[in-house]
């Protein structure tokens, strides 16, 4: 008794010890949340966190509505839902990737990954597809067929004559480059494919090589160093797959006018937000994200080439032209490949979540082997699968004979498997239309077995073991159960129930009203002189705004734009606070550009109707049905803020 008592007071002053290191910041419906825990969410959601009373108190209000939200969706047991189960399991084998391979192999595949980034690869290939999952007959097909196609080259033909012929490459875009990939380098390609580029010779075609995709054979043509990462802005006309001659002479037109504006010392990034029909960047001076070497951004060769030809920061191209349209390419910074030390902590993240780092996990495997005391019984064992298992099993028919016996087949960390255990995994292979040597497919069949159970008892114990892990996975568990239940109760309740929109937006229709607008035509005009000839043109009341744009863009078709439509005055930027009359108004100037507004008709502010403005009314009553279910739990469970706590984090 007295050690039983010695005991609880041990284990009582051990929990006060956790308690005072890692204090309770609040309970919801009495679960408690640690301070650690809301420190870390607090950190990851503000990377420049304040601690002042009124941003904790801020974010603290978003943390109990999120709480309060996943508590609701465990409560209805929505972490039992297959779909989510199937996901979380998904996430959860993605993040423990990382924690089931050897440390000393991932170490030296992230050097090998930087070595790889110093030099780029430019390599055709062909592809003939298989499924991951193929059975022997279709995978020794496809292994076939790329033989033959790899005999052609290596016997004279033109790879990209064979690439494009019948019965050549199944990548769909071959039509277009006959199979040249221009350059890559490291994680630009799935790992296999790379370790491929990387191990054929210049001029060489290699032996054929698997991915998920099917069978590849490569040619590599040239290896160059690393060109770095580009930061480039651009301007761009676009030219459609459908355009016609007249559109794609246009366009070419526009492009050189522009690059004659820019030779004549005009701001580049003035153009690109007057011209350039690339919506993404036009608003940015043309803005690009960074591509090159080791990026997962890609630009098309043409597009690539161009920019890393220019010599010097703020140079620029001539006009050049890829499948989308014509191009202007100006050069902001070029970063050369940064150092190992620099750049190891990117490359592990990208090792970890890449396909390479399963090849460290055979010599894993057998750290676990050694750790967990591994005892394996196979070599006698396996003789009576070798011995009750027939053609059967290839049909799908295959059932293991009744036997009393069940004998251990092999044993870890004090965990027995045993016969049947075996049986039933054989059993759930799906080997029907398969053929070859049975002996050899249950002796595959086992090691994948083994493997399986050591990879699954060592990432069961990756919450114990890593608290990160633990961590991480919480939050993916969260985040999956938050956004089915707001789909559920707030987004598609809202999409879904039609007449509690309608009977939301008729309670309230004096939150949905047109401001004051005009029907008019807008002419936006390249300059002072071009407004003048425009609105000389418009004092004819019978022209049509057609025949004002081929008039005065007879020499250049940047000279007008002409817009006709209903335009909201106060929510049109160039429109806002100006007064008009009806018919051709005063020229302004707004931006740099020159506008003209003729009048056809005022429409005074009116309510809009639902289909109008369905998308805002949506939005609104999406709010609505979240604050009324909030309001719903809040009454439901109960949460208590240890201010104490909350006010303390700036002491951590």
């Amino acid at each position: 008794m007295k050690k039983l008592i010695a005991g609880l007071f041990s284990v009582t002053v051990l929990f006060s010890s956790l308690a005072q290191k890692d204090p309770v910041i609040l309970t919801v419906d009495g679960n408690p949340v640690t301070k650690s825990e809301f420190l870390q969410i607090y950190l990851k959601n503000n990377p420049n966190p304040r601690y002042d009373k009124e941003a904790l108190d801020e974010y603290m209000e978003l943390f109990k509505k999120f709480k309060l939200k996943v508590l609701e969706a465990e409560k209805l047991e929505y972490d039992t839902i297959p779909k989510l189960v199937k996901e979380l399991d998904g996430y959860r084998k993605q993040l423990a990737l990382p924690y089931l391979v050897d440390s000393t192999k991932n170490n030296e595949l992230v050097k090998q990954a930087y070595g790889r980034l110093q030099e780029e690869v430019h390599a055709s290939h062909i592809l003939i597809r298989v499924d991951e999952n193929a059975s022997p007959e279709d995978t020794l097909k496809a292994y076939n067929r790329i033989m033959e196609i790899r005999k052609r080259i290596v016997n004279g033909e033109d790879f990209a004559h064979v690439a494009r012929s019948k019965g050549g490459s199944e990548d769909p875009s071959v039509r277009d480059n006959g199979g040249d990939l221009g350059y890559f380098s490291a994680f630009q390609m799935v790992y296999p494919f790379e370790e491929a580029a990387y191990s054929t010779k210049v001029g060489d075609v290699s032996m054929p090589v698997r991915t998920k995709f099917g069978y590849h054979i490569l040619k590599v043509h040239d290896r160059r160093p690393s060109r770095g990462l580009i930061s480039t802005s651009h301007i761009m006309i676009m030219t459609p797959k459908t355009a016609n001659d007249q559109q794609k002479d246009n366009a070419e037109e526009r492009i050189h006018e522009i690059y004659e504006r820019l030779q004549k010392g005009e701001n580049f990034e003035d153009l690109a937000r007057k011209y350039s029909e690339d919506q993404t960047s036009k608003s940015k001076g043309g803005l690009l994200p960074e591509f090159g070497t080791g990026s997962r951004q890609r630009m098309v060769p043409e597009f690539e080439d161009a920019a890393f030809v220019l010599k010097n920061d703020g140079d620029y191209s001539q006009p050049f032209r890829t499948d989308y349209g014509w191009h202007i390419v100006k050069r902001n910074s070029l970063t050369p490949l940064e150092s190992f030390d620099q750049l190891r902590s990117e490359i592990q993240q990208k090792v970890n979540r890449d396909e390479r780092s399963l090849k460290t996990q055979a010599s894993f495997i057998e750290k676990l082997k050694k750790q967990y005391k591994f005892k394996d019984k196979s070599s006698k064992e396996l003789a009576w699968f070798y011995n009750n298992i027939d053609s059967s099993y290839y049909e799908g028919k295959w059932k293991a004979p009744d036997t009393k016996e069940n004998p251990v087949l092999f044993s870890f960390n004090k965990i027995t498997f045993h016969r049947k255990d075996f049986v039933e995994y054989l059993e759930s292979l799906n080997a029907k239309g398969s053929k070859g040597d049975l002996n050899v497919l249950v002796n595959d069949a086992y090691k994948t077995y083994v493997k399986e159970q050591l990879l699954a008892y060592e990432e069961a114990q990756l919450d114990s073991k890593y608290p990160e892990f633990r961590a991480l996975m919480n939050e993916y568990n969260d985040g999956v159960l938050l956004y089915e239940i707001m789909n559920d109760k707030v987004w598609n309740k809202a999409i879904r129930d039609t007449s509690g929109l309608k009977a939301f937006f008729e309670e309230n229709r004096n939150q949905f009203i047109w401001g004051d607008r005009i029907d008019a035509e807008v002419y936006e005009c390249d300059t002072k002189d071009i407004a003048a000839k425009t609105a000389a043109l418009l004092k004819n009341d019978t022209i049509t705004p057609m025949e004002i744009m081929a008039k005065i863009n007879e020499n250049s078709a940047l000279n007008v734009k002409v817009k006709t439509q209903k335009f909201e005055v106060q929510n049109t930027p160039f429109l806002e606070g100006k007064e008009f009359k009806k018919g051709v108004n005063e020229t302004f100037q707004y931006d740099n550009k020159y506008y003209i507004v003729k009048v056809k008709e005022f429409i005074p502010s009116q309510p809009k109707e639902l289909t109008e403005t369905k998308g805002a009314v949506t939005a609104a009553y999406q709010q609505h049905l979240e604050e009324q279910w909030l309001n719903e739990l809040s009454a439901k469970y109960p949460i208590e803020v240890k201010t104490e706590v909350l006010y303390s984090l700036d002491k951590k």
